[in-house]
């Protein structure tokens, strides 16, 4: 019995021990609590989660309902899969990737986007380099004024260089008027009127001041007295450029490489423009045909296939920035930037920079503009001059009887344009703010990382496929929320959230170097959160809010992708109009919007940069 005793308490008291280890200790809890209210005495971080709730609805369910389309069974499509609608189904990724037409629906597309991606890089990595070598590490002529003007052509539109291309070597494939040569007598062929060939050269020349900005500011920072130092050791210039130049350069040119790529996936405007007349699709221009003819499935599997690719290329390029950390130059103040000698050599350097200037900017919007005041085409007669296509009345044609500047269509267009892209970007730049102060703010981290990732996604999405996954969340009511489809609200919430990744990044970088100083001051005198933000946090970062939304108001005023699935004749923003113009052959017309839109875009980045105080080619031709 003694023994039968002496075991039960110690069996007790084990299974109290147990039941005290499974209870959290007091002062586990008293720290929780403790938290919990800390992080809810200011509602920075109720904020945080209204914020969170609202970028996952407008990023990540968009992204998801269209993937969902591309699983599961849409309407009319019931009979071809013998199942229910919102049924799953493997139909669309079948007919996208197995079937006889899938050549035509993704395999030919995705071909001729991967072969336009890597002739726009080759291109623009030749001549890119080049000329950041000539304006960086020579002596040419007009190096600063070239290190500026060269950077112009990402500043505009790209389809405003395929407008010109058409203007040029526009032929009979189409209908309308005639274009340049051919009006000179001599008729293009298709392959350089339209196609793989025209859509190449334009990306390049686009995109090549990636690689001039990229190339150009890492040649800024190296030694010219490693050089030096290897030409002492009997190194020729072909082993200087291949064992001390490239590996140190490798970095910056191949993140330049992988912005183009992913530039190039989500490009739609020259594809339409080029790509069209002869039945040239790439992947962004597939996706468009298929919303068009409402295969929402194999939509849905082409957007899904576009989001993937653009995710792969963005982590790419994030190790390859990783990876430029391990490739630095150890200097001080010996360190040296000195301009090779070009000799005779530098008159055709100017040249050639010249040359690519006038191919890139110069040549196009003076065709462009030319195209405007000519009745026809490449006459050059003082007759032939005209201002009827700008302010002219009852013109011979059939939709447009005024001049562009009195057609009433351009000034709802105008009109569109300033107010949804102006109040999308204002609260895309009031949102980045409030983005900013919550991550640096509150004391609850994981909603502050939650918050960076959300708000980054719409980066890692191609805009036309994030329209596409706009269009497949709101075109139908879901719950409370009615179709906005056809209505201007719809093309203001792509806008933000397309935006965000810019402005959430302005925003978490000026709040990052505000400290919590003037706030504490205010809340001693009694002011509380919203009093704060209005009267310390705002008017001490206006500059960083302007520049949140002054960046995506020149962004979304040339942009194309986003909007020419979403909008609507009704709902028409500048870009949208010029593309229906040139749908319906208003060359003179369409021309004259799209000069419009590429003055407001300069004139707009030059505003930005002196309101940042900041300068693309910084240093570049110094």
């Amino acid at each position: 019995m003694t023994t039968g005793n002496a075991v039960a308490p110690r069996r007790e008291s084990g299974r109290q021990v147990a039941r005290a280890n499974a209870i959290p200790s007091p002062a586990w809890t008293c720290r929780l609590r403790y938290r919990l209210r800390v992080a809810l005495r200011e509602p920075t971080t109720i904020i945080g989660l209204f914020a969170a709730l609202l970028f996952a609805y407008l990023i990540v369910v968009p992204v998801v309902s269209i993937l969902r389309d591309a699983v599961t069974v849409q309407f009319g499509d019931e009979r071809r899969t013998a199942a229910e609608v919102g049924s799953l189904t493997t139909y669309y990724l079948s007919r996208a990737f197995t079937s006889p037409v899938a050549a035509n629906l993704f395999w030919q597309p995705l071909r001729n986007t991967l072969m336009v991606a890597a002739g726009a890089i080759g291109i623009a990595v030749v001549v890119g380099t080049a000329i950041a070598w000539l304006i960086c590490r020579t002596d040419m002529f007009a190096r600063q004024w070239f290190a500026t003007a060269l950077i112009v052509p990402y500043m505009l539109p790209a389809w405003t260089f395929a407008l010109a291309w058409t203007t040029l070597f526009k032929n009979r494939t189409v209908g309308g008027q005639a274009g340049w040569m051919e009006s000179l007598g001599f008729s293009p062929p298709d392959w350089l009127a339209y196609g793989q060939v025209p859509i190449t050269l334009i990306l390049a020349l686009h995109y090549t001041p990636f690689v001039i900005l990229l190339f150009g500011s890492a040649l800024r920072r190296f030694d010219s007295q490693l050089e030096d130092s290897a030409r002492v050791l009997g190194a020729g210039r072909g082993a200087i450029a291949l064992k001390i130049i490239l590996p140190l350069m490798r970095p910056a040119l191949m993140s330049a490489v992988v912005l183009i790529f992913a530039k190039c996936l989500g490009e739609f405007g020259v594809a339409y423009v080029l790509g069209l007349p002869v039945k040239y699709d790439v992947l962004a221009t597939s996706l468009y045909r298929s919303i068009g003819s409402r295969q929402t499935g194999v939509a849905g599997v082409i957007a899904g296939a576009i989001m993937l690719i653009g995710i792969i290329t963005i982590l790419i390029d994030a190790y390859l920035v990783r990876e430029a950390q391990r490739f630095v130059t150890v200097g001080g103040k010996g360190a040296m930037n000195r301009p090779a000698r070009l000799g005779i050599w530098r008159w055709p350097a100017t040249g050639f920079a010249a040359g690519v200037y006038a191919a890139s900017v110069g040549v196009p919007l003076l065709t462009l503009f030319l195209s405007t005041v000519m009745r026809v085409p490449a006459d050059f007669s003082w007759s032939n001059f005209t201002l009827d296509y700008w302010i002219g009345w009852n013109l011979p044609t059939v939709a447009m009887r005024t001049g562009i500047l009195l057609s009433p269509d351009l000034w709802q267009a105008a009109f569109n344009t300033l107010w949804i892209v102006g109040l999308a970007s204002t609260c895309s730049g009031l949102l980045g703010i409030i983005t900013g102060y919550v991550v640096v703010r509150t004391p609850v981290r994981p909603l502050a990382a939650v918050l960076r990732q959300v708000t980054f996604m719409p980066y890692l999405v191609p805009g036309i496929a994030f329209a596409a996954a706009y269009l497949s969340l709101f075109a139908v009511p879901r719950g409370p929320i009615p179709a906005l489809y056809g209505t201007s609200l719809i093309l203001i919430l792509a806008l933000i959230a397309d935006q965000m990744p810019y402005a959430s990044r302005a925003g978490i970088s000026a709040m990052m170097q505000l400290g919590r100083d003037p706030e504490e001051a205010a809340q001693v005198v009694g002011a509380g959160w919203l009093a704060r933000m209005r009267l310390v946090v705002v008017p001490i970062q206006k500059g960083s809010l302007m520049t949140g939304i002054l960046l995506p108001f020149i962004s979304g005023i040339k942009g194309l992708s986003l909007f020419v699935m979403l909008a609507v004749p009704s709902t028409d923003v500048l870009t949208t109009f010029s593309m229906r113009l040139v749908d319906y052959h208003y060359t003179q017309a369409a021309n004259a919007v799209v000069l419009i839109i590429a003055a407001i875009a300069y004139f707009g980045t030059l505003a930005a940069q002196k309101l940042t105080k900041t300068n693309l080619a910084e240093g570049l031709g110094s």
